[in-house]
């Protein structure tokens, strides 16, 4: 649950440059009107698109493991997941970590980085569903684990495939009623 066009669009592009002989993208800060200097680093937008993927799988097992004792570990771990994602950003969780180690060297650098902002709010909400899901399960309430799983696979499957990133994009419309309410 994470990158999505609309996310990069709202804050400024976070340039990139390479270091001689390193061959790989190095991000320089994010600033802008709404971030002050040094306070974020802009992340690879294509690592969260791939992070999304690995969880909607996890999601597609929850839901094929139905109401069980398998269903609950899977959607713990994916809430786990997400408390990764909440406390470190995106980039500091374990998919985060499979992007880096086996896909991200084989790809080109990419043409502009992401505010981490919106796909860090994004992991707020899926721990928010995974989470209620799972609390819910853990109480005796079957029907919240695959409710929770499906959930979390059509946010996840619509960022990975399109990357429309759900959490994003309310992230982007918190940051519109603050401006708004700004200049009321």
């Amino acid at each position: 649950m994470s990158s999505s066009p609309h996310a990069r669009s709202s804050a400024p592009p976070v340039a990139s440059s390479t270091a001689p002989g390193a061959g790989r993208s190095t991000p320089h800060h994010v600033t802008g009107p709404d971030l002050p200097a040094g306070a974020s680093r802009g992340i690879d937008p294509r690592g969260p698109r791939v992070a999304a993927g690995v969880t909607a799988a996890l999601a597609v097992v929850g839901l094929l493991l139905g109401t069980g004792p398998g269903a609950l570990v899977v959607l713990a771990v994916v809430a786990g997941s997400f408390v990764l994602g909440v406390v470190r950003g995106v980039a500091g969780t374990w998919q985060g970590w499979l992007f880096r180690r086996f896909v991200r060297p084989r790809l080109a650098p990419p043409d502009e980085l992401e505010d981490p902002r919106p796909p860090r709010f994004a992991q707020i909400v899926g721990l928010v569903i995974s989470g209620l899901g799972l609390g819910l399960g853990l109480l005796g309430v079957g029907p919240a684990i695959p409710a929770g799983a499906a959930l979390v696979l059509v946010a996840s499957f619509l960022n990975a495939a399109f990357g429309l990133c759900l959490g994003c994009e309310l992230y982007l419309v918190g940051v519109r009623l603050r401006a708004a309410r700004a200049l009321a």
